[in-house]
């Protein structure tokens, strides 16, 4: 109670304008629930029916949001910007017919409780008329979940998927694999990896999965399955088909590679074999000139040593026959002449 004795007029201000702000609250003064789509328009309705039929230029209507940032204001009868905050310039029109209020280019950071509050303007005071809330919800949806393989699918490995969504809010429920044969559909729930973007909040989320291939034992179709906050909404993508791999026998494998072996090797020595004897007959007179050459050579040499070792003995005979002969006839002449 001496608490209570020490408080100003400003303390008791502050407090009677709390208890009227929760007054209203408790009152039943209800709030609309608007939903809007990111980047798209929000009606944010008033729903003043102005029973007394009171003129425009004798009311003041202005919105606001939970931060008591105003987003419009109509002075009695014409707009008065003064009082708008910056982020709502330029984003607003006012359906006077219908008494309703449109934001535009909605962001994610718009979401939240709006307040609509009609006065009417006396002259002397400012008399409270009427007050509308709304609480607006901003969602995005979710791009279709695609199914992409992260790694090459080969004989005897695994089936590495990965299953992605982008731009939506909010963030979704759940994300799992369908895996679905012709006799049964096994549900796979994956840890879901998500991020948001900084500036717009939008969220991208994805899941994994490996399938041994030891496990697909007939023709499976995968699908992903995206649960939005809405729980009757669903985000399904396309199927992902996996055909069972048959083995092939390890001794087959082996005879092929040896074949193909044999085949390269056997290939390889015609072609060589092939290029040789191209070659060879380019090049036929060349070698047989050369064999001709050193034939020719030896028999040149032959003939030298011939020269030089045997034409002194015939001239030595020749010469001995010379002188004999020469002897004969003198001999034979003078016998006769004596």
């Amino acid at each position: 109670m001496a608490g209570a004795a020490k408080m100003g007029p400003r303390c008791t201000m502050g407090l009677s304008n709390t208890l009227f702000v929760m007054a209203l609250l408790l009152s039943g003064v209800a709030s609309l629930k608007i939903q809007a789509y990111f980047n798209e328009t929000a009606d944010l309705p008033c729903q003043f029916t102005n029973p007394q039929n009171i003129s425009p230029s004798e009311l003041v209507v202005f919105w606001q949001n939970q931060e008591k940032l105003v987003l419009y204001e109509l002075y009695l009868g014409k707009e008065k910007p003064d009082n708008v905050d910056p982020k709502y310039m330029s984003r607003t029109s006012f359906d006077q017919d219908n008494w309703i209020l449109r934001l535009h280019h909605v962001h994610i950071k718009d979401k939240g409780l709006y307040q609509c509050f009609i006065h009417h303007k006396r002259p002397k005071e400012l008399v409270h008329l009427y007050q509308k809330n709304s609480y607006l919800s901003v969602i995005a949806n979710f791009s279709q979940p695609e199914i992409i393989p992260i790694s090459n699918i080969t004989e005897n490995s695994d089936t590495n998927l990965t299953c992605s969504s982008i731009h939506g809010y909010p963030e979704p429920k759940k994300m799992y694999f369908v895996l679905k044969t012709e006799n049964s559909s096994i549900e796979h729930d994956g840890i879901m990896q998500k991020s948001q973007d900084n500036v717009t909040e939008l969220y991208n989320v994805s899941i994994s999965l490996s399938v041994s291939s030891l496990d697909v034992t007939s023709n499976m179709s995968i699908f992903c399955i995206l649960q939005t906050e809405q729980m009757e909404t669903q985000l399904i993508s396309l199927p992902f088909y996996i055909a069972p791999k048959i083995p092939q026998p390890k001794d087959y494998n082996l005879w092929i590679g040896a074949m193909l072996l044999t085949s390269i090797i056997v290939w390889a020595l015609v072609f060589l074999l092939i290029r040789w004897k191209r070659k060879k007959k380019k090049q036929p007179g060349v070698s047989h000139e050369r064999e001709t050459i050193k034939e020719e050579r030896e028999e040149n040499e032959q003939t030298e040593e011939r020269v030089k070792f045997h034409v002194p003995e015939r001239s030595a005979e020749e010469a001995q026959r010379a002188v004999k002969s020469s002897k004969t006839p003198l001999g034979e002449k003078s016998a006769t002449h004596f």
